[in-house]
């Protein structure tokens, strides 16, 4: 790294950002269980969006699909976007009554930086699907929505 650098990190514009997460998303990620994308191609600001987790293996949420809906707001990536579930999942980082994933009970959300992308909270969450203190709750009905 030199002097310039170090005084003067780049930042990446937001849209610049949005646009490379968008490429990511549509591409697909890792295994295909987890994806996201715009939820309206129209917004210019570029802040709903949309992701979809499969459920992992040897889980109750096996197999299952789970919707959910991120908003970005003007200071994203310095702040992380609002996570809500739209599909219902009992999980102990989401708010039963809203689906809405807590951040402090999220900590890739607790803990956000402005490294951190959307890929990255539904990997997280996914991984969380599978955590011992949530693989085996019930779950509600399959195909229900907050």
């Amino acid at each position: 790294m030199n002097d310039y650098e170090h005084f003067c990190p780049f930042i990446v514009p937001r849209n610049f950002r949005l646009l490379d997460e968008l490429e990511r998303g549509e591409k697909g990620i890792g295994d295909g269980t987890v994806s996201y994308g715009m939820e309206d191609a129209d917004d210019i600001y570029m802040r709903s969006w949309t992701g979809t987790i499969i459920g992992p293996h040897n889980s109750v949420h096996e197999g299952r699909i789970y919707q959910l809906k991120l908003f970005c707001d003007k200071d994203y990536p310095a702040k992380p976007p609002t996570v809500r579930f739209h599909s219902r999942i009992h999980m102990t980082c989401v708010n039963p009554d809203t689906g809405v994933v807590e951040p402090k009970k999220f900590s890739t959300l607790a803990n956000w930086h402005i490294e951190s992308t959307m890929e990255h909270i539904l990997t997280q969450l996914k991984k969380e699907m599978a955590a011992p203190y949530n693989r085996k709750l019930a779950q509600p009905p399959e195909g229900t929505f907050f």
